[in-house]
């Protein structure tokens, strides 16, 4: 006897994949210590241009959009992206490269 398959439902959408500019700046403290402790300025240099290609790939997200009133997750992106400008200022200082102020 053949029983009618009842229709499964489709499966839910997976979840967008992690930004790499919260990592990047999670990654830093540990990137530091490492070039510091390895004196490998260049691991430094490589992590800098990480999380500044991350926060380009980011910075279309953090202001709104037309007349978009500013919320919550606006506030927290805009921190987010200060957070990023304040680990690439540091970072560029520690390697004896003035940043700009602004881009």
């Amino acid at each position: 006897m053949c029983k009618s398959a009842t229709p499964r439902p489709p499966p839910p959408p997976a979840p967008p994949p992690p930004h790499p500019l919260p990592a990047a700046l999670g990654d830093h403290p540990a990137v530091l210590a490492a070039a510091a402790r390895h004196r490998a300025p260049d691991r430094l240099a490589r992590h800098l241009v990480v999380t500044a290609d991350a926060l380009l790939a980011y910075q279309h997200a953090v202001l709104p959009r037309g007349d978009e009133k500013p919320s919550a997750a606006h506030r927290a992106r805009l921190a987010l992206a200060e957070a990023a400008g304040t680990v690439l200022a540091g970072g560029l200082s520690l390697l004896g490269i003035s940043a700009p102020e602004y881009l």
